[in-house]
Formats: C-alpha cells, structure tokens, sequence
C-alpha cells in the first residue's frame, strides 16, 4: 500500500477531529451533573444553576480557548425528540392571508372565486399556492385582470403594481412580497424561540416554499407553544422616558422593598407583635417574593457581602441601574437568569405604588454583551387613554435597509401611511432629543433618537447597525404592513420518560447488536484478522459519532437504528476483503502477496456495492424529512467512514503485523470449509424460483388489492396520542368511551404492552387553530377519565401522554408524493450507475427487477400481517426509509454477485456461460452468509431490544435483508441471464 504515512496521519487526524467534537458533549454532561447535584430533585434550581453559569466559561481546549457553557452546548451531540422528549411542529405561512392583505380583502367575485378554488386545488398540489391562484384567477375568467383597482391595482401598491400590468406580471410581484413575508415570519418565530428558554432549539425553512420547521426539546406545554408560535406579530412604536426621569423612581422602589425586608425579619422574641404592622405596610406576596430573591442568593453564591446586597438592595440586587445623566430611555441591565425575578419585582403592588401610572418596562430584544447574557430594560412611556400604543404596524407601508452615503453606515428607511405620517409627524415633534422605541410582540428591537420633527411618512432609522440588523430591523417594520400568520400543519409531542425509555432501548440494542458482530467476526475470522476486523469497526464507531458531532446532526432512533444497520453492513467491506484473501492463498499465493492482491481484486466489488447504498442514503436525505434525514445522515456518514476503517486501518494493522513477522490467519478450522465448494445450480433451478416468486408476487398484489396497507397519519392525516395508563385497559372499551366525545369511534391499539395504547382520530383534521387542538385534547382527556384514576388535565398531558402527533391533510399529500418520488427516483438512479458501471443494460435490469420483487413482497407481507402481529405495522416515513434501505442493502448484494460475475467471464470467456455464472454465485456464497448473518443480528438485537416504536421499522428491513439476499442470488442474476441470452438470439436471428 501506498502512503502509508499520508493514510497513517489522516486516520490520527480523524481520530483527534472526533474526539475533539465529542469533548463538549462529555463537558457538558459534566456540568450539568453538577446542576443536578446541586438541584438535589429542585429543577428550578437546577435551571438557576445552568442559567448562572450560561456565559462562563467551563472548558479550556489545550489553553487555545475558553469556551462557555452556551457555546459548548451549541456544539455537543444533538439528540431528537424521540430520544429526548419535547416538540416537532410544522408550520405553514398563510399565503391566502398575504394576497388578501395585498387586494385589500378585495370583494370582487372572481378573486373571491379564485382563493377559494384555489384553497381546494391546494389539498391535492405539490404547487405553491400563488401559482395555484394564478391558474384559478385564469380559468374562472381569462379576460379578468389581477392590476385592476378592485383587486391589486389599489394606492398602496401602486409603487409594485403599474396600470396595465399583465397578469403574470402581477404574480411575480405577489410571489416577491409572499416570500418576503415569509422570510419575516421566520425571523420572528426564530426570535420568539430563542426567547422560550429551550436549549438547543432549531428552526430551519422546509424544502416546501412557505414552510418553517422547528424542534423544541425539552418541552411540556404543547399548548402553550402553540399559543406563543401562532401569535400575530404586534408591531407598535411607544413613547419613552429617559433614564433621567425614571432613577428617582427606581431607588424609592428599591429602599421601599429594602424597608419591607428589614420589618420582615425582626427578632425571634418580636415576631408576633411586629406582625400585623408587617401586613400593613407591605402585602405578603410582596414578603414571599423577598424571601425567594434572597434565599435564591443563598443558593447561588457563598458570598456573604451577596447575601448582604440581596437584603439591602432587592431590586439593584438583579437590575444594574444605568448611571446619572444619561438620556436614554435604558434604565437598567441584568443578567438573562435575573429578568424573570425583575419583572416580578416591577409587578409588586408596593413598587407599582411608587412609580407613574402611565411608566411600563419592556426589554430589548437582544443581549448586548458577547456571551449574549446581558439584557437592556426600557422604559416606555404612555400617553393614550386607552393605554395602547399612538401608531401600530398597520401604518408602515415599506421599509427596506440602505447605507447612509455621509456617514457610510448601514440605516433603515420607512415609508408611512397619509393617516401614519399625521400621527408620526407629531409623535417626532413632540419627542425631539428622546428616543421612539420600536417594540415587536413586547420586546425593544430599536430605540433611535429622534432629531426633528419627521413629516410626509418618510423617514431613516440609524444606530449603528450592521447591513445583516438594519435588514432585520426592515423586515421587522415591514411585518405591520402584511399579516402572514402561520399556522401549524403538523406537530409531534414526545413526553420526556418516552423519550428516557427510548434511550434505554436503543442503548441497549446498540450494544448488544454492536458486541454481537464482535463476536460472530472473532469466531468466523479468526484471532488475527477478525480481531483487526472489530479494532476497525470500534473506530468506525468512534469516527461516526465524531462526524456527527461535528455537523451538528441530530441523533434519532432512527438514527442508531442507521449507526447500527451501517456497522452490520460495514461487516461486508472487510467480508470480501478476507474472502479474496483466502481465495488468493488457496491458489498458492504466499501471505504478504495474498494480502496485497487480495484487498486489490476485493476493491471493485466494494466500491460498487456501497456506491449504490450511498446513492439510496442521499436520495432518503432530499426526499425526507425529521428522522427519515437523520437515519439517511447517519447512513451516509457510516458509508464512508466504514470504508476508510475496513480498507485503510485494516490494511495499516495487518502490514504492520506482517513486519513483525506476526502469523495472521483468515479463518478458523470451524469454518474455514463453510460453503467452500458449494455446487448449487443456480440458473437450472430458476424456474422454480420464478415459480416461488410469482406466487409470493401475485399473494402480495391480491393483499394490497383486497386488505390495503395500514397507514400512518403521516400519508392520511389525522391526530394520534400514546397513553400510558396505570392498569391494563381494553382497546375495545377506550374506543367506545372516546366515540362519545369524539362522534366517531377512533382507531386503538395496544402500544408496547397492555397498559399503553396508541389512539389515532380524524375529528376535525380540517380545522386548524389552538382552540381546536385544545378541544381535541380536551375531548380525548374526558373520554378517558373512566381508566385516569383521578388525575387532572395537567397531570394526564404531562404524564400519561407520552406522544402526540398531528398532521394536516395537506402535508400528508406532499408526504405521500415524496415517499412515491423518492422510491421512483431511487430505482432509476440505480438502474442508470449499474448500466453504465457494467456497460451492459441486461444487469440493469436484472438489478431493477430484483428491487421491485423485494419491494412488493415486503409491502405484502406488510398488507398480509397488519393486524396480526402484536406490534405496529403502520405505513409511515419510517417505513418508506425501510424500503430504500432495503433497496440499497439488495443492490449492494446485487452488485457484488454481479461483479464477480464478470471476473469470471472475463477470466473463463469460452467456458459454457451457465457454469461460468453459476461457479461465480457458488463462491460468493461465503460472503453473502456472512454478510447476511451479520446484518441479520444486527437487525434482529435492535427489533428485539430496540423498543416499540422502531419495530415495525425493524421488522420491514429484516424481511427486506431476507428477501433481498435470495433475490439477488435467485432473481437478478437469473433475469439478466435470460435477458441476454433472448437478446442474442434475436441477435442471431438477424444475421
């Protein structure tokens, strides 16, 4: 082998990349065992503790760099939802609501007609809806025009919209503004999120124009999350008071507070007599939350002069006030862990009572400190009657950032409505020297000084902004302009011990599946090679989670699941590579000569064969979505890694071992004969095997034709709840019980045991909004009080509703849609590498046929045993991930069957073809036992270990394994044999 040194340093440069990524996960783990400890069972402690420590930093690499806990956080192993409880929802901008705003709710019949038909066009589209408007306005009536001053041709957009302009003009105009407004919402979601408190959340687009996914792990109140996600932004511009004007009032609030300390701790012996006069000057929430700021000091430091300052200054204790002098409307600064106890502070009626009835607080919207953990508090200043603020969102008309040409600073430029401008000409005359404050759903996103009187609508907002700020600033005026609310399409709850027991299964079935192909290759290989084999699968292991690590992908079920079917399959890499070893020293070869031709002539065949897999793997990746993208990431990523371990590290221990005139041996005397001088006709006995498959093949088809598939609600749509209850409960008698609430009798199963079902329902799927997943929630928590023991509405979500899961109608279209594409596109992209790899279109097409026998029969077996079996065979994402994996574990067999095929030939061209492709099939016999077997531990540890919610996937890709090793040796071979042979002979006819 050839650099050898180039090769040795890349493995340790690897090596210390993963173990430098998976540092933060330990760090962090450490420090949050720490919190624990220091929580003792207390999670509001324990959160103090995490929050206290948020921007410091708790790891120093090699004395290069200190990194926080928050940067450590943002770099260590992400886990899913079904790992680790909390929230998946999608959302979907309202793009009917941004035409209508855009039309001025325009009354014309033929708008009108067109929303509405293309409303129902939507249901059944892959299209984006303005498209789908575009084509319904058309057809409705071709002579109508969009630009007309009754529908878009109104004064607000006459700037966008000329007199006259086309049709399809006007669309591209709306297409621009709906996107627009959609990058708005995202941004406002984001920053939304980023203000729940929920570590590690992530919001990213969907591939799908309009949709925004987001995970929140962690998380228990669903319906507070969907009450706080579909909010409409409130865009509002207040008033202020300057930090001059407000000082004198925070200091009569702080020695106030200081005072209703000192009475509330007189001396043991007074206690009683000073009780009532206590109660007088101060209320006893007031006293409690006191006795909590001080007793959180006592618990966050050992510092007695802080337990001192907590005393004497409660509210300077958490609100670092801004100096004398300043004429700002900041007030004040504290720390992220201490604004929740200043906003209760500044709601205590004995601080309401000092300071003006017209003064509010509000924070600005981002930290200003480089640890992001230090935040402004200003102080707005009210001047309505109504206590609302003097202009609104509704009258910013555009606002787009630009560069000041004098100062060369990035600014903002807003244009106002004529009735906006009358009231912001008069709110600048009046704050001339005093700062406007510029606040989005209660939060400051700007406060620029005004420098004089602002008339006509147009003015620019400055303050040292980056170009990336003053866009969002734009963006943030320009979301009062046109409403896109979004509405959540879809969303999954997984209740934290779900995600505990998951875990738990998948550990365990990782381990035992991960030690279980140790042992089967130290058995079946030997000492030598099988233990050089396992030290590479062990770093195979190590460099996968590094990877992973390192992009900052999210572990699933799913994704272990890909970890450890990519490890079963990796066994091939170094199957092959010591079969052609053996096969070079059974023809004379000595031991240094046999390894080098060995891993030459194994090269091919590898190459090939994970090619195609990782051709399935990035298909999954661009077709899928949530799990589905971590199982293809985990695939992918094991792909390359397990190639880099079996042919590299193995190669480096076994040379190395040669040097040391170590005696390596490739088999053991217990299976050194396996298979070895098998003689199976393969191709004299097809018929019997096309009579078998046809029968499996035509059982399968009549299946799916009278029995269907059970299919999840990720292809129908619909709601479905896990629940957990104390005793074992009958399906029968739940279902019953729920069709009283519900109308309808719902779909229960049992889900892991007879203590836990699975309910799916279709009530009101149509219907979106929080009041409508409340009332089904509500329905399903009546329905099941019979079997709750008692327990509240609160305890039973938080505790006996391990998972919840809607999905709308439409996203279930699109899914449906990509699992068929994706399935398609797979098969094509295959055909096309195996056809142009072999120059021969025969193999292709054996190939293919291989691939959809394998594919109907497991969809059959599916069709034949739902209901039968005692664990779910739901039809889901999942299980379309199944079948393409299916699909790429079969051609890699597929293609290593055919590879050696072709050696043959080439090496006996004028042998009877018949013996030659049979003495091929027979020597990868060893091989494919091997590989199967291991694949199939591997499978069968995790379907048995894995927990219940990944059976049915387990399930498909073990029935997949089974069909898909005999089809390759029975079926595709067979096929691309007959295939050329009948095209010779129409070849020969010719001549």
């Amino acid at each position: 082998m050839r650099n050898k040194g180039a090769i040795r340093l890349l493995a340790i440069l690897f090596a210390l990349v993963s173990l430098y990524q998976l540092t933060f996960t330990y760090v962090t783990k450490s420090v949050e065992k720490e919190a624990q400890e220091f929580g003792a069972g207390d999670i509001k402690k324990e959160q103090a503790y995490l929050d206290s420590i948020r921007g410091e930093g708790v790891y120093n690499f090699l004395w290069i760099k200190d990194y926080t806990y928050k940067e450590c956080k943002e770099l260590e192993m992400n886990l899913g939802l079904d790992l680790k409880g909390g929230m998946n929802v999608t959302m979907e901008v309202s793009v009917i609501d941004i035409i209508k705003a855009m039309a001025n709710n325009s009354k014309d019949e033929t708008f009108v007609a067109a929303i509405e038909k293309a409303k129902a066009m939507q249901k059944d589209s892959q299209k984006e809806f303005v498209v789908l408007f575009g084509e319904a306005f058309e057809s409705i009536n071709p002579n109508a025009q969009l630009s007309s001053p009754d529908i878009f041709g109104t004064l607000e957009m006459k700037d966008k919209i000329p007199f006259g302009a086309s049709n399809a003009e006007v669309l591209k105009v709306i297409k621009k503004e709906a996107d627009a407004a959609i990058d708005n919402t995202f941004n406002i979601l984001r920053s939304r999120i980023d203000r729940f408190g929920v570590a590690q959340p992530n919001i990213q687009k969907a591939d799908v124009s309009g949709r925004i996914i987001i995970e929140l792990p962690g998380i228990k109140d669903a319906a507070r999350v969907r009450k706080l996600l579909q909010g409409t932004a409130s865009l509002e511009f207040w008033e202020t008071y300057s930090a001059n004007e407000v000082t004198q009032y925070l200091n009569a609030a702080n020695e106030k507070l200081a005072a209703i300390n000192t009475m509330a701790e007189p001396a043991e012996a007074a206690k009683e007599a000073t009780k009532e006069e206590v109660k007088e000057e101060a209320k006893d929430e007031d006293v409690a939350l006191l006795d909590k700021i001080e007793e959180t000091a006592k618990d966050s430091t050992t510092d007695l002069n802080a337990k001192e300052i907590a005393k004497k200054y409660p509210l300077f204790s958490v609100l670092n006030p801004t100096q004398r002098g300043s004429s700002k409307a900041v007030v004040g600064m504290s720390h992220i862990k201490d604004t929740a106890r200043v906003n209760q502070i500044l709601a205590m009626p004995a601080v309401q009572s000092v300071m003006p009835r017209n003064l509010k607080f509000f924070w600005g919207v981002k930290p200003i400190d480089k640890g992001g953990n230090v935040f402004e508090l200003f102080a707005i200043k009210v001047t309505s009657r109504d206590g609302k603020a003097p202009l609104d969102g509704d009258a910013v008309t555009s606002a787009r950032e630009q560069i000041d040409q004098n100062k060369a600073q990035a600014e903002v430029s807003m244009s106002m409505s004529g009735e906006g401008a009358k009231v912001w000409a008069r709110l600048t005359k009046d704050n001339i020297d005093r700062a406007i404050a510029i606040v989005l759903d209660g939060y400051v996103y700007s406060a620029p000084n005004v420098i004089s009187e602002i008339k006509g609508g147009q003015s620019s907002i400055s303050g040292n902004f980056t170009i990336a700020e003053a866009k969002d600033l734009a963006n943030i005026l320009k979301s009062g302009k046109l409403p896109a609310p979004a509405h959540i399409i879809a969303d999954e709850v997984v209740g934290p011990s779900l995600g505990q027991e998951s875990i738990q299964k998948g550990m365990w079935s990782f381990i035992i599946a991960f030690v279980l192909v140790l042992i089967y290759m130290f058995f079946f290989y030997s000492k030598g090679a099988g233990l050089t084999a396992n030290i590479a699968l062990i770093a195979n292991l190590f460099f996968i989670f590094g990877v992973l690590a390192s992009l900052g992908a999210v572990l699933t079920l799913p994704g272990i699941a890909g970890i450890v079917l990519t490890i079963g399959m990796s066994v091939d890499a170094n199957v092959l590579i010591y079969e052609r070893i053996q096969e070079e020293l059974k023809g004379g070869k000595g031991l240094s000569l046999a390894i080098s031709d060995g891993y030459k002539n194994a090269y091919s065949a590898i190459i090939d064969g994970n090619i195609t897999t990782l051709l399935t793997g990035i298909i999954l990746y661009l077709f899928g979505e949530g799990p589905i993208k971590g199982f293809a990431t985990t695939l992918v990523v094991g792909i390359f890694s397990s190639l880099f371990a079996a042919i590299f590290i193995t190669r480096l221990i076994i040379e190395g071992s040669l040097k040391r005139n170590r005696n390596i041996t490739f088999t053991t005397k217990f299976t050194d004969n396996w298979l070895r001088n098998a003689h199976i006709k393969f191709l004299e006995k097809r018929k019997v095997f096309y009579v078998i498959s046809g029968i499996a093949i035509l059982v399968s088809i009549g299946s799916l034709a009278t029995r269907g598939l059970n299919q999840g609600i990720d292809f129908t749509g619909g709601r479905t709840y896990v629940v957990a209850f104390d005793q074992d409960v009958s399906v029968e008698a739940i279902s019953k019980s729920l069709e009283t609430v519900y109308g309808h009798a719902p779909e229960v199963k049992t889900f892991g045991g007879d203590s836990q079902v699975k309910i799916t329902t279709k009530y009101k799927i149509d219907e979106s909004g929080n009041e409508v997943d409340d009332e089904v929630e509500g329905l399903l928590y009546t329905g099941l009080q019979p079997y709750l023991n008692g327990a509240s509405k609160t305890d039973f979500l938080e505790n006996n509703r391990k998972m919840s899961q809607k999905v709308g109608p439409t996203i279930a279209d699109d899914i449906r849609q990509s699992a068929v594409w994706s399935i398609l596109f797979a098969l094509i992209v295959i055909f096309l590498y195996i056809m142009l790899r072999f120059s021969n279109w025969q193999y292709g097409f054996g190939a293919i046929v291989a691939l959809a026998h394998d594919s109907i029969i497991v969809l059959g077996i599916f069709s034949l045993c739902y209901g039968w079996l005692p664990f779910s065979l739901e039809v889901d994402q999942a299980f379309i991930a199944a079948i393409l994996t299916v699909v790429g574990y079969s051609i890699n067999d597929t293609v290593v069957v055919f590879d050696r095929i072709r050696e043959y030939i080439g090496l006996h061209p004028k042998r009877d073809r018949v013996e030659v492709v049979d003495s091929a099939l027979n020597s990868t016999l060893r091989r494919t036992f091997s590989t199967s077997l291991s694949t199939m531990v591997v499978l069968l540890a995790i379907f048995l270990f894995g927990g219940t919610s990944i059976q049915g996937f387990t399930f498909a890709l073990l029935v997949g394994v089974m069909v898909g090793t005999y089809s390759s040796l029975f079926i595709a071979t067979p096929i691309a044999y007959d295939t050329s042979l009948r095209v010779s002979k129409v070849i020969a006819k010719k001549k």
